[in-house]
């Protein structure tokens, strides 16, 4: 039997607090090199959005960067780039995030430019239609006119999912969207928007007792406004097989992707990390179970992917999320013969077992992984504020590397079993490339 692998564990700092209006703090000095990473994360995704409305939270994100209470439109890239800095911001299914990176003496204009937009972005019916048609233009760029656009993490969804949060567009319809108001905008604002449901978080070279009578001093007379009550996500699990298919006119080969459903990942996180660890024994290089047996050895796909979240954003989502399998085949390749493969291993990982050294392998690799992500302010910054935000433990980013070399091989194996056909929802598609 293989020994296991001495996962070193990182102790970047955390101290944390609440602004009187309720913003929540988290920093983590780190005095290596004169950075910092600031992230502001929002209690709203993809999934918050109302029907009729799909495709908001994205679109409202992009409001955020027209202009604030005492900024101009682009100021806010102004200032940033002017200190040498980057910025950006992503909208993910349960949160929304914004961040800059810049060297350590620009972290006050960082905060400032955060704080003003937190007081009210300027949303005027110009600044809407102009971002309407963005965001449109993103969607032909990513979806309509890119092969394999939005497969799986936007057509797999609805099928797996019944319910509006879960299952809908989250790049949203050019109805919705055309149809969007300036109070439509601003409703979104007041609700979601509020201190109460953001998380700030500062990462890199800083004083703490500097920072935070800098982050009292921008942040603390933003208006106090509580968060809204989670809406539940709540999604029956399935009682069967559910299988679609679709034609991408410009997709050149066949493709299919199969989603389970996955404990947890919040509320049951002991039962949700051997999934995390099984994805990357299922597909992680070329000696994992499902490339050496369809890539390499049937050769009845090109590639084969694994992982959990349909963004891919494993220690950042709630529930219901799904591990989910993709792979694109040769010409002619055969999506149901795939998937039978595909059972014919997870029935052998479970009933033989991990091979000697498989799983420290694998272990080591995800923590080699997980290392390297912190090794950059904003892989502490960013994570950091969203864990504070979804479980009020920043400090998990320091333990998920040991956490993960702690899964047992039968945890791997028991999870494994549960990955019946009877609990998949899958997505073919089918090319018209080739028509």
């Amino acid at each position: 039997m293989a020994s296991r692998i001495q996962i070193p564990a990182t102790k970047y700092p955390v101290e944390r607090f609440t602004l009187a209006n309720g913003l929540r703090v988290v920093l983590s000095p780190d005095r290596s090199a004169p950075v910092v990473g600031v992230a502001v994360v929002y209690d709203v995704g993809i999934r918050s959005e109302p029907e009729g409305r799909t495709g908001f939270a994205h679109l409202f994100e992009h409001l955020m960067f027209q202009g604030s209470e005492n900024l101009e439109k682009l100021a806010h890239f102004r200032h940033v780039q002017g200190a040498g800095g980057s910025f950006n911001g992503s909208t993910h299914l349960d949160y929304t995030d914004y961040f800059e990176v810049l060297p350590a003496g620009a972290l006050e204009r960082a905060l400032f430019l955060e704080a003003d937009r937190m007081r009210g972005p300027r949303l005027t019916e110009e600044n809407l239609r102009n971002q309407v048609d963005v965001v449109k233009e993103e969607i032909r760029v990513n979806v309509l006119n890119r092969p394999y656009g939005g497969f799986p993490w936007l057509k797999l969804p609805p099928v797996m999912f019944k319910t509006f949060p879960n299952a809908h567009d989250g790049y949203g319809s050019f109805e919705d969207l055309e149809s969007a108001t300036v109070a439509d905008a601003q409703g979104f604002f007041d609700r979601y928007y509020a201190c109460g449901n953001a998380v700030l978080s500062v990462a890199g070279d800083f004083d703490v007792a500097e920072a935070t009578v800098m982050i009292e001093r921008h942040f603390g007379d933003v208006p106090a406004r509580p968060a809204p009550v989670l809406p539940a996500f709540d999604e029956p699990d399935l009682d069967g097989e559910r299988r679609e298919s679709y034609t991408d006119r410009i997709a050149p080969l066949p493709a299919v992707a199969a989603g389970y459903r996955v404990p947890d990942p919040i509320g049951a996180f002991d039962a949700y990390l051997p999934f995390s660890v099984l994805a990357e024994v299922l597909t992680d290089g070329d000696a994992s179970r499902l490339v050496e047996r369809l890539v390499q050895r049937d050769r009845s796909v090109t590639n084969v992917g694994g992982y959990l979240g349909f963004m891919g954003d494993e220690y950042q989502v709630r529930n219901p999320t799904a591990l989910l399998l993709q792979a694109h085949m040769p010409p002619g390749g055969d999506a149901g013969k795939v998937l039978r493969t595909v059972d014919e291993e997870l029935d052998r990982l479970a009933a033989d077992g991990l091979k000697p050294g498989e799983l420290e392998r694998t272990q080591a690799r995800m923590a080699t992984r997980l290392l390297q992500g912190t090794d950059e302010v904003l892989g502490r910054a960013l994570p950091m504020a969203v864990l504070e935000l979804q479980r009020g433990r920043p400090g998990l980013l320091n333990e998920l590397p040991k956490l993960v070399n702690e899964v047992t091989a039968e945890q791997v194996v028991a999870a494994a079993a549960t990955l019946r056909p009877e609990r998949r929802a899958v997505v073919e598609v089918l090319p018209g490339a080739g028509a």
